[in-house]
């Protein structure tokens, strides 16, 4: 089945496609150096028969990026869980919305673990062009169900642009049957303070038929809670906090994101958790008809904040975090004393790893606290409501 044509800029290829651009990533020199890198153990030609043998963007998953993926939970983290999956009809695609730590792991994650978890099928991924830095690494990434959200557009053709992304989102669901991922806001939430952005929703309306409520309920959205122990970038985005800071128009570089995603792939990353909190369907049912627009983005984002704080998975560092922030010992019973100084060792490490060259090492520490903090806060009011 071949996709409409009006998505070919931004769409995953189609399985059609796949025999031309393997050739096309086989032959790069740059494609060579990063499969060599990823898989030593594997002579190239190797690899490339194995890339020649699959016929589906699925079967490129299962064959490559599985194993590969299996293999960074089993090197750079103390295990993978996802919880509350039998919340979600495993054989209807839903649009999985979830808080966004890293760039490449967040949703490469998700993918493995609804194999894992009975799903039969991944996801096709939303993926800012801004990311997509080398000509083999867009090609990879749509071989990879990727589509292209693009945000390097000018402000006269955004609206164009979000339109054909709602469009194609809706017709991912209802007629290839595939499961999307998408962030719940544009970029990483760099302080851990997760809150859904009305334009992502909005975006996600324009597509689809009937009332507004119709065409996010045909999306079948699922609110997803993504909770690492520990975040391989946290020193990096304390970094950032300060650059931006003091220097005035700040913006990480092509660089700067290269070494976040090779950061967020290998470093370590503690306990993963997934935790679903059930489909948004039936809540949505219960929204008035003729609400207007700008409140019900306003609702929706809200609830959605609410499902995503409220399904946390809290480790011991997060509640010293929230302890050394606001100086108290409210979170006590919530960790050990060796558990405290393993953390606060944790933070004096990372604050060694910062490269500036006149850090700040009170407003960077101040600002690793809050990541690990500002889940605690926001799981504690969501549970009070």
């Amino acid at each position: 089945m071949r996709t409409p044509e009006e998505f070919d800029e931004i769409r995953p290829y189609d399985p059609e496609e796949l025999p031309a651009v393997f050739e096309e990533l086989i032959a790069d020199p740059e494609f060579r150096a990063a499969t060599e890198q990823v898989l030593p153990e594997v002579p190239y030609e190797v690899a490339c028969n194995r890339l020649r043998r699959c016929r589906t963007n699925l079967e490129v998953q299962q064959t490559f990026f599985y194993p590969l993926l299996h293999g960074i939970v089993g090197k750079c983290s103390d295990g993978l869980v996802l919880e509350n999956s039998q919340s979600v009809d495993k054989s209807v695609p839903h649009t999985f919305i979830t808080n966004h730590r890293d760039i490449v792991m967040d949703s490469a994650f998700l993918s493995i673990s609804l194999l894992d978890n009975g799903f039969g099928n991944t996801m096709e991924i939303a993926i800012g062009d801004n990311l997509l830095i080398r000509p083999w690494i867009k090609k990879l990434v749509r071989v990879d169900k990727a589509f292209i959200v693009q945000r390097s557009v000018s402000l006269r053709q955004m609206l164009a642009s979000s339109t054909r992304l709602s469009r194609y989102m809706h017709y991912a669901i209802a007629t290839k049957h595939e499961n999307i991922w998408i962030a719940q806001r544009e970029g990483r939430a760099k302080d851990s303070n997760d809150r859904t952005q009305d334009s992502i929703l909005k975006m996600m309306a324009m597509g689809g038929e009937g009332s507004t409520i119709d065409r996010l309920k045909q999306l079948n959205l699922v609110p997803t809670a993504l909770s690492y122990e520990y975040d391989p970038c946290d020193y990096l985005k304390a970094q950032e906090f300060q650059q931006k800071r003091d220097i005035e128009g700040f913006k990480k570089s092509p660089k700067d994101d290269l070494v976040n995603m090779q950061t967020g792939i290998f470093g370590y990353k503690g306990r993963i958790c997934f935790r679903m909190a059930g489909p948004l369907n039936d809540w949505l049912g219960t929204l008035p008809a003729d609400m207007p627009k700008t409140e019900l983005f306003t609702a929706v984002a809200s609830h959605i904040d609410k499902e995503i704080h409220r399904n946390y998975k809290l480790y011991a560092g997060n509640y010293v975090a929230a302890d050394l922030l606001r100086g108290t010992q409210e979170f006590a019973a919530h960790y050990t004393s060796e558990e405290k100084a393993r953390f606060e060792a944790y933070l004096e490490n990372r604050l060694e790893k910062v490269t500036l060259p006149n850090p700040d090492t009170a407003f960077l520490r101040e600002r690793l606290l809050t990541m690990y903090a500002n889940p605690v806060f926001n799981y504690m009011a969501a549970h009070q409501k």
